[in-house]
């Protein structure tokens, strides 16, 4: 059974929220401030979090830094804030997607499900390919650079075998913002170019003769290899 820690200080919300994803199957563990719920990660790492942003003790960024230091746990933020600058705040911190207060329950439960869905959805049996010193074993969703393993949240790992499995080709952000954030994603467009700007600085250590992203103006990005 997948699990969900809904991190969230107004009890009615929390309640709700937990109890339309127990019905969906899921195991539910709640809490109301930030340092509880760094505990609860710490003793049992969900499969996914709901995570507000106005929360005592730290808020729910700050929260997110330090669960991203720790692990690639799906995030999911909520707030009653729906400025673009806490949006791209989030997603550049991480997380996996957003969602504005008030919400429709079974919206959130949706969400959930199309998040957790994306680990496997690049990937593609056994294959394996080597980029230089670049590793990237889609079946296992893992990358190992210099033989070092890369922590990559599941959306930026997704955007990366996208553009690996399409090496030298051009994708647009309209491309990888209907197969990676999917048709109903409501963000901005800016969310992509966040996402490889982590996944440069996540492999700023491979050497540019074997491989890089690329930006080409007003079209897209594409992985170049040698």
């Amino acid at each position: 059974m997948k699990s969900v820690l809904i991190v969230e200080d107004e009890e009615a919300i929390s309640r709700v929220l937990s109890a339309y994803l127990r019905k969906a199957g899921y195991h539910v563990t709640r809490a109301a401030d930030g340092r509880s719920a760094l505990e609860a990660f710490e003793e049992a790492p969900p499969s996914l979090i709901l995570l507000d942003i106005m929360l005592p003790n730290m808020d729910g960024f700050e929260l997110l830094g330090l669960i991203r230091e720790k692990s690639s746990c799906p995030v999911i933020m909520l707030t009653a804030r729906d400025g673009i600058n806490d949006r791209l705040a989030g997603l550049d911190g991480g997380a996996d997607d957003y969602m504005s207060k008030p919400f429709i329950p079974e919206e959130v439960v949706a969400r959930v499900n199309a998040v957790l869905r994306r680990p496997s959805q690049w990937s593609d049996g056994s294959r394996k390919r080597h980029y230089g010193s670049l590793f990237i074993d889609y079946s296992a969703r893992s990358v190992f650079l210099n033989g070092a393993e890369v922590s990559l949240s599941p959306r930026d790992m997704s955007v990366l075998l996208f553009l690996a499995e399409r090496p030298n080709q051009i994708c647009t952000r309209d491309q990888l913002l209907e197969q990676v954030w999917e048709m109903d994603y409501e963000g901005s467009d800016r969310a992509v170019d966040l996402s490889i700007k982590r996944l440069r600085q996540a492999l700023s250590h491979w050497p540019a003769n074997e491989g890089e992203i690329r930006t080409l103006r007003g079209t897209g990005y594409q992985l170049w290899t040698t």
